[in-house]
């Protein structure tokens, strides 16, 4: 007869949790939800930040595109590869810190840059100089437009492969109350 009771009890627990939902699951949906509108949120403030920093590597790829190209006079090709090295040598350092806060291994995080760029410089040279040299297009709209390009799969390339597993993997320092205190406590001048 034991038997009995402890079978009657296992039938009455289905009957409540069909009569009355579990709670614990409604609120485990609810916080998923609440998660999955953090990421996006965090996924878009990640974007934006790679689109501003992005832009600055940008103003510094046309700047010294235009210094080689217009004052020192080398033509299409070099003045592109230069500028380029050197905005993605800018873009990566800050990308990493602050838009991925990637603390993964940097030599191996640069190597895999690096990767990417092994393909996309032949690639956009060969464009490049295809479209200014041989179709006659201004080199800053060839610029522009290879920037784009490389805006949109750097980003891609980045995000999904070099730093898809140390994502947000950088400590954060924590101000302790002396430092707090004694920065509040110094004299303006």
């Amino acid at each position: 007869m034991k038997k009995n009771t402890s079978d009657k009890k296992e039938e009455v627990k289905p009957a409540l949790a069909e009569e009355h939902p579990n709670s614990d699951t409604a609120s485990s949906q609810e916080n998923q939800k609440e998660i999955k509108k953090k990421n996006i949120k965090s996924e878009i403030i990640r974007i934006l930040k790679f689109l501003a920093f992005s832009c600055t590597a940008g103003i510094i790829q046309i700047g010294s595109f235009t210094l080689l190209n217009e004052v020192a006079g080398l033509i299409y090709w070099p003045s592109y590869l230069i500028s380029l090295v050197l905005s993605v040598i800018y873009n990566f350092t800050i990308n990493r810190k602050f838009t991925f806060k990637s603390a993964s291994n940097v030599p191996i995080a640069m190597l895999m840059v690096a990767g990417y760029y092994l393909v996309f410089t032949p690639l956009s040279l060969l464009w490049g100089v295809a479209l200014t040299d041989h179709a006659g297009w201004n080199e800053y709209i060839v610029e522009g437009l290879t920037m784009v390009i490389n805006f949109v799969t750097e980003f891609l390339f980045t995000r999904y492969v070099v730093f898809r597993k140390s994502l947000n993997t950088q400590p954060v320092k924590v101000k302790n109350d002396k430092e707090v205190k004694n920065k509040n406590d110094k004299p303006k001048q």
